[in-house]
């Protein structure tokens, strides 16, 4: 018999649960579109199809991911193509009333550009917004840089010190004037700028992606438990800002170190909560159910578990929670910062 490829369809299918819970509404705010990546093409139909597996996913939100830039033009409207393919996406989401509706898009900008010219950062922001047709909410910039970028299976390289740059403080305070998001994206030896940047702009409406991405591979490989008692104490200190929402998920990335992309069966949800939960639970003591939402990350967090497996194991974290917590975790909490009332 032939090992199954992690993350493939037939590898997932490996493990098969009854759906909990299955009418709570829920607003996925953080997933990714692309083509060619992971050997595979994750659109609307892949998307779909994760968000169809039982769970009553009701709105999802779009997240950048350098996908679908303009090939021509000047560099700094070229994420504007992103914009644009995804809200021909939200359209067609629309007209289908059994599947999710994209109602949401974090687009991309780079928000140095506000050191450079003032107007060319109003000149993508106001592109995302004419292209989005009313759905552009925010940016993400992401500051994620390691040491050993060659360690990693996402080895983003930002500038140095990126959270640090007046200019990209200046572009923050822009984003911030004209009422938009921002979701930041970096590893947790950056905690602590990270917190320095919420303190400098507390006008900003910032989201903290991925728990702030602990890492567990290459030189963090055996440091797990030195790292999570660090990452605690961080993760208190930027919960007090008040400017600042976690979101929950994105722990199930290979860069995490868990290794369920290299296993021959993925976890279960039970499996997945004995090695995460703490996570969860502290980032949700910290801020507050109002201040947190479940994510999924898919399809980076899908070569390590399924959709509903990973939903289920959301919904046993939270089987004592009040229903009104649990609303926000799962509904509320994103459908108010992303403003998706409507």
């Amino acid at each position: 018999m032939d090992t199954l490829v992690p993350g493939t369809d037939e590898w997932l299918a490996q493990v098969k649960e009854e759906i909990i819970d299955a009418d709570r509404p829920i607003i996925d705010p953080h997933h990714h579109l692309w083509m060619k990546r992971f050997n595979r093409n994750y659109l609307l139909p892949e998307l779909w199809n994760d968000t169809g597996s039982g769970h009553n996913v009701v709105k999802t939100v779009f997240i950048e991911c350098s996908a679908f830039y303009y090939r021509e033009g000047p560099d700094h409207l070229r994420p504007v193509g992103e914009t644009e393919y995804i809200a021909r996406c939200a359209q067609q989401s629309l007209q289908d009333p059994d599947n999710s509706t994209l109602a949401g898009i974090i687009a991309h900008a780079d928000l140095t550009l506000a050191g450079e010219s003032e107007e060319k950062l109003a000149e993508v922001l106001d592109q995302h917004a004419t292209k989005s047709n009313g759905l552009f909410r925010g940016i993400r910039h992401a500051g994620a840089r390691d040491q050993r970028p060659a360690d990693l299976f996402i080895p983003l390289q930002a500038p140095p010190y990126l959270y640090g740059m007046e200019s990209f403080r200046k572009g923050l305070r822009i984003l911030a004037a004209r009422g938009l998001t921002y979701d930041t994206w970096h590893y947790h030896h950056q905690n602590l700028d990270f917190l320095d940047l919420a303190r400098a702009v507390p006008e900003a409406t910032m989201i903290l992606d991925h728990f702030g991405t602990p890492l567990g591979v290459g030189t963090y490989r055996n440091c797990k438990d030195e790292i999570f008692q660090e990452w605690k104490q961080e993760i208190a200190r930027i919960a007090r800002c008040e400017n600042v929402y976690a979101k929950l998920g994105g722990l199930a990335m290979p860069d995490n170190g868990f290794g369920w992309d290299k296993a021959d069966c993925p976890p279960t949800s039970d499996e997945f909560l004995k090695l995460q939960q703490r996570y969860y639970l502290h980032t949700i003591d910290c801020f507050g159910p109002q201040r947190c939402m479940f994510e999924s990350n898919f399809p980076v967090d899908r070569l390590s578990l399924s959709y509903h497996v990973l939903f289920n194991g959301f919904k046993k974290l939270t089987a004592q929670f009040s229903d009104d917590e649990k609303h926000a975790l799962f509904y509320g909490t994103a459908e108010r910062v992303y403003s998706l009332q409507n």
